[in-house]
């Protein structure tokens, strides 16, 4: 009995984008069908491994394009996996992903950027509504009765119908009800052609009726067998020098289903104790799932070129989720499972290997492509500094692959190694001075820097909110300690001459009286309050302990609802004895002006480092005041 359901919202929206043509290239429907059906033969001869009846007496996988000028159709067939009923509901009438919410609501409308975006969250099936009208399915699951096969039909106008048929061959057959707009494509020169540009590479034999032949008085002569038009060969076997470039572009769109080229990629073999081979791509532009950290996929592995499985976290860093690859190794059993996967030691050392030769690209990237460089930190950046502190064997490399931004630089640019930063140190300089903020703006106003500036010490201004859990794990970098300026007291080591050590013994002494009076008014706000030339134009700042949690992260935590696990730190208020505002507190005799300022003082301190006043009313009475009784004298 056939029976019409209405697609999920998020595939209306998604086949109105198709329909609409936005892909400039529509040859890629094909590209995208051969590689999910390449993905279900794959898939069959996984399961086979256990249950070899699944294939049926029929070893020889396959994949079949044809078409029919007259019918107006073209046919992709594979003797796959196949789907049941529920598998077609759930594959093709619903986008069964996590995040298709916040995908679709990043679509604006500009053809160009959603084309890109729809790459990115790679739903190729759908990209056949490009060229049809019309698409129909009909499958059948490997080892399911032929009365238990299913058609599934639909024209992208929001519905789709499902109904159950007979069909002896396993596998999944889709036609494509090609429009009239589209009829260029009904040719099997046409078709070979885009075959062989796009899906030269994959294993399966992709088989087209033969090309025509010419008898001696030079008629056509139309054969009715089948060959194959592609190499059939796992691209990653072959040697780097019989690959060329376009080809491997190609691969990567097929196993990532990205509509992009990719940054740049890595070809290896390791042989020895383990032996492997891995094919590894950085992508252009991020998935839109990257800050889910338990997003699967990316790479692929293999055992003897048997597709095992694509979902392997522990194939690969979560710091890494964005690389796209395969990794194809004899030195697991074909038969391996998800949970024997997980205790592998020798997977182990396989992921060890690979990260390496990843890390190795994107240095050989950075040294030798400074601008795919810039692009790739852009993009990854902020996922690839999570490795800071889970990666103990590669912090060191990923620490001099990473990018800050710096007081040295006229933006926010994250373009600083911290290489670079070394090369630049003051003469006397043993530190890496960083500060933490929510944002740049704000790091690079911070009255924390004023010293710094002042004597033309380079600063890390950090930004992303991975920030600190970068500086909370790596501790140094070649022998340089990395030293927050808005904690502890201000220590410039060498860099501090003499005549510097003696003004902030003098400020200190001078201001005893006025540290006093603000530390009686604050009371238990602050741990201490105390003069300091820190500060060369504001009146005072907000430090924490040496090795207290910084002010930045607290606010993190804060918002993130985890006020009540942080520990109990209250910050020390460092104030600059010079400036007028603290000046005038000092010669104030009236004890509620002296309180007045004190808050004050408190207060501007904590909004500059970004906190958030806890009576802002009251501070706008009182700034208000204090300018009407400046305003009188």
């Amino acid at each position: 009995m056939k029976e019409t359901l209405s697609f999920q919202t998020e595939v209306k929206q998604l086949l109105q984008l198709m329909i609409h043509s936005l892909y400039s290239n529509k040859e890629i429907f094909l590209r995208e069908l051969i590689s999910n059906a390449a993905d279900a033969t794959d898939k069959l001869r996984f399961e086979s491994l256990n249950q070899a009846a699944l294939l049926e007496n029929d070893g020889d996988l396959k994949i079949t394009v044809t078409c029919d000028v007259e019918a107006k159709t073209i046919t992709v067939s594979d003797n796959g996996i196949g789907m049941s009923r529920e598998e077609v509901i759930e594959n093709l009438g619903t986008i069964a992903k996590s995040g298709t919410k916040a995908f679709f609501e990043q679509l604006s409308g500009d053809a160009k950027k959603d084309a890109n975006l729809i790459g990115q969250f790679g739903v190729g099936f759908y990209s056949a509504f490009i060229v049809a009208d019309e698409v129909t399915v009909e499958t059948r699951r490997a080892g399911a009765a032929a009365h238990e096969a299913v058609r599934w039909v639909s024209r992208g106008d929001g519905e789709f119908s499902i109904e159950a048929i007979e069909k002896t061959e396993r596998g999944t057959s889709i036609t494509l009800h090609v429009k009239e707009a589209e009829a260029e494509l009904l040719s099997d020169w046409t078709l070979r052609r885009i075959v062989t540009t796009y899906s030269d590479h994959i294993s399966v034999p992709i088989l087209m009726k033969q090309a025509p032949q010419y008898d001696d008085e030079g008629n056509i002569i139309h054969a009715e067998e089948l060959e194959a038009v592609n190499q059939a060969q796992a691209l990653w076997t072959r040697s780097k020098n019989d690959i060329s470039d376009e080809q491997y572009q190609e691969f990567y769109k097929h196993i990532s289903h990205d509509f992009q080229d990719a940054l740049a990629w890595s070809h290896f073999r390791v042989e020895g104790k383990h032996e492997y081979t891995g094919l590894m791509y950085v992508p252009k532009a991020a998935p839109y799932d990257l800050y889910e950290r338990e997003a699967k996929g990316g790479v692929k592995l293999y055992v003897k070129r048997v597709f095992i499985m694509d979902d392997v976290q522990k194939l690969m860093p979560m710091y890494l989720r964005f690389i796209k690859g395969v990794i194809d190794t004899s030195d697991l059993p074909l038969n391996v499972s998800r949970e024997i996967l997980q205790q592998s030691r020798d997977l182990d050392q396989i992921r060890a290997g690979a990260v390496k030769k990843i890390l190795a690209m994107l240095e050989d990237l950075a040294k030798n492509r400074a601008e795919d460089y810039t692009t790739f930190w852009n993009t990854f950046g902020s996922v690839f500094k999570e490795g800071i502190g889970e990666d103990a064997a590669n912090k060191n490399k990923l620490a001099g692959l990473c990018r800050f931004a710096s007081t040295a630089g006229g933006d926010a640019t994250q373009n600083v190694s911290l290489a670079d930063y070394i090369e630049r140190m003051k003469e006397g300089q043993d530190k890496i001075y960083y500060i933490t903020a929510e944002t740049y703006a704000a790091a690079k106003n911070s009255p924390h820097l004023e010293i710094y500036l002042k004597k033309g010490i380079e600063v890390l201004l950090l930004t992303d909110r991975v920030d600190e859990w970068v500086v909370g794990s790596l501790f140094e970098f070649e022998g340089k300690k990395l030293a927050s300026v808005s904690k502890g007291e201000l220590d410039l080591g060498d860099l501090a001459n003499e005549a510097d050590k003696a003004e902030q013994e003098k400020a200190q002494e001078a201001a005893k009286d006025v540290v006093a009076t603000i530390k009686t008014h604050l009371g238990d706000k602050v741990a201490d309050v105390r003069a300091t030339t820190r500060l060369t134009e504001s009146p005072a700042c907000l430090v924490v302990g040496e090795f207290d949690m910084s002010q930045n992260l607290q606010r993190m935590l804060a918002q993130a609802g985890a006020a009540d696990q942080m520990p109990s730190a209250k910050p020390t208020l460092e104030i600059n004895a010079e400036h007028v505002l603290v000046q005038r507190l000092a010669n104030e005799g009236n004890g509620v002006i002296q309180a007045e300022l004190s808050q004050l003082l408190y207060d501007q301190a904590l909004l500059a480092e970004g906190g958030k006043l806890e009576d802002p009313a009251s501070f706008v009475k009182r700034m208000n005041q204090l300018l009407v009784a400046a305003h009188a004298s």
